[in-house]
């Protein structure tokens, strides 16, 4: 065979392998992605990478290479964090790091706390003062949007179906459950949002 004819052979391959792969039925799921699965696929995203396109690109790579079942649960694990992290003194600090924070905001500033890895993230939910360790000079948003659709974008792009119609309707920690609760914090009084991130206030708040 010639060199045409093994290249038009790997072509062919190549076409013919992403219908090969998932073929088999695809149930609805309410199953988490192991915690520790998906942490060690965001660490990784955080070490091999330097901005947020190239984060975003490095995890749709790497969650491409889970089962449809643990993609699904790699969304399903975020969701759980973000409503883990939903809460009066969370929501001061991206507050203050964001110079302000609508609802859809407050989603994208918690959607970058988990890009920025475990120990980053266990460190914010009990602290989010800490988050004075993430202060850039000269960086204007801490929001991470597209963090959210990583696992959808894998999805569709192995399967060529939408991520959210196999979400088993008995998973409940997400954003249509957020819980209710009284803000501890107002922006016409400063000294409160000082109270909760003393740090974050005295860099970051004009």
């Amino acid at each position: 065979m010639g060199i045409f004819d093994k290249l038009f052979g790997k072509n062919e391959s190549v076409k013919k392998e992403k219908p090969k792969t998932f073929n088999q039925e695809i149930e609805k799921t309410s199953e988490m992605l192991d915690e520790t699965m998906f942490w060690d696929i965001v660490d990784l995203s955080v070490k091999n990478t330097k901005n947020i396109d190239a984060q975003e690109r490095f995890l749709v790579k790497e969650i491409e290479k889970l089962t449809p079942k643990q993609m699904i649960g790699f969304r399903l694990r975020t969701d759980k964090l973000l409503y883990d992290t939903y809460n009066s003194e969370m929501w001061c600090s991206g507050y203050i790091m964001n110079g302000g924070c609508s609802d859809d905001g407050f989603e994208y500033f918690r959607n970058w706390l988990i890009s920025r890895g475990k120990d980053v993230y266990y460190k914010a939910k009990t602290n989010p003062d800490s988050l004075i360790s993430e202060f850039v000079e000269g960086e204007d948003y801490y929001e991470f949007e597209s963090f959210w659709y990583v696992a959808l974008t894998a999805f569709e792009n192995k399967t060529g179906k939408e991520l959210y119609d196999y979400i088993a309707d008995d998973f409940k920690t997400n954003e249509g459950n957020y819980p209710n609760f009284e803000f501890t914090w107002k922006e016409e009084k400063p000294e409160t949002m000082k109270a909760i991130c003393p740090k974050l206030f005295d860099k970051m708040w004009n």
